[in-house]
């Protein structure tokens, strides 16, 4: 059974399109239409708002929380085409960073694994993704994968910063070569994986089972087992989990998670990757687990209006 524990009334005056936590759970982060970005203090059920940030001129798609090892750092993207990067020095927040490198709306931003440094990946409705590297001193390098999806990118989600299989291979005392990966999703109903190879961004694999726009991607955390995950949801109602067994990452099998009758917007993993949180058109947000068997089964149905629970039997799923 699942509950609501905690709501948070953050008086944005428009639609909210987005709702992070940070690293350590105490801080959440919030934007909406009304061009605004928020950060509350949620310790102990309670809700401070700490900072009202102002600077987007269009509707606030996603914001995104760096890892606490850089500092408290959040970055926010826009219908304004701006990606902002906001950082708290001594109790207040201003921002840091402003890039403004892309045609059209930016739809998705994410932070790459900490391991990597301060990269941030930011997916545009331009088609390009864009790749922004801190490299010291208040500067930021970006590459450009110029035509990564025809007609826009949706999202991006970076692959977690573990090599597939190394919990059960015998260590070799030497650093594992790590291989930076992200998956995107698109108006062109694909998922992408891009990997980098000496320093330039290549398109790795090309992952078709959507009939229309795929809305959100998010690759699965990983404790080193030797399966690769990674969800997507589109336009079509349907949500696959890609998973890869082979360490090269050439071969990825979909399986249908569930078919629903609105438009899904977003997949989210649990830390531990076993559970899988849905949201969509129907004003839902529903979790599921895999069974022993391979299957998947909703094990909560969660009503985001009224923030009543109720849990959903085998014979309610289908009529979803």
């Amino acid at each position: 059974m699942v509950s609501v524990i905690n709501t948070v009334d953050t008086s944005h005056e428009d639609m909210i399109h987005d709702a992070q936590m940070d690293y350590y759970g105490t801080r959440l982060a919030t934007c909406s239409s009304d061009r605004s970005v928020k950060i509350f203090d949620v310790r102990n059920g309670g809700q401070i708002l700490i900072a009202d940030l102002r600077g987007h001129e269009g509707p606030v798609w996603q914001v995104a929380w760096a890892h606490p090892m850089y500092g408290n750092i959040l970055a926010s993207c826009s219908y304004d085409r701006k990606v902002i990067i906001w950082k708290e020095e001594n109790g207040t927040w201003e921002k840091t960073y402003e890039y403004t490198g892309h045609d059209s709306s930016v739809n998705s931003v994410c932070w790459a694994p900490h391991d990597y440094g301060l990269i941030l990946a930011c997916g545009s409705s331009d088609g390009a993704i864009s790749l922004l590297s801190y490299t010291g001193d208040g500067q930021w390098e970006v590459k450009k994968i110029s035509n990564a999806h025809t007609i826009g990118c949706n999202a991006v989600s970076w692959a977690p910063a573990v090599v597939p299989g190394s919990l059960i291979e015998q260590p070799s005392g030497q650093k594992p070569n790590y291989i930076k990966r992200f998956a995107s999703g698109g108006c062109d109903n694909l998922v992408k994986i891009w990997k980098e190879e000496e320093g330039q961004w290549k398109e790795e694999q090309k992952l078709e089972a959507h009939s229309d726009w795929v809305r959100d991607v998010a690759w699965a955390p990983s404790i080193g087992l030797p399966t690769s995950t990674i969800a997507s949801c589109s336009q079509d109602g349907r949500v696959f989990i890609w998973t890869c067994d082979d360490a090269s990452g050439n071969s990825w099998s979909p399986k249908l998670l569930h078919k629903f009758n609105d438009v899904v917007w977003h997949v989210s993993w649990s830390i531990t990757a076993n559970i899988l949180a849905v949201s969509g058109g129907d004003n839902k947000v529903t979790l599921w687990k895999e069974s022993v068997d391979g299957l998947w089964a909703c094990i909560s149905d969660v009503n985001k209006g009224q923030g009543g629970v109720s849990a959903v039997t085998e014979g309610q799923q289908n009529e979803q």
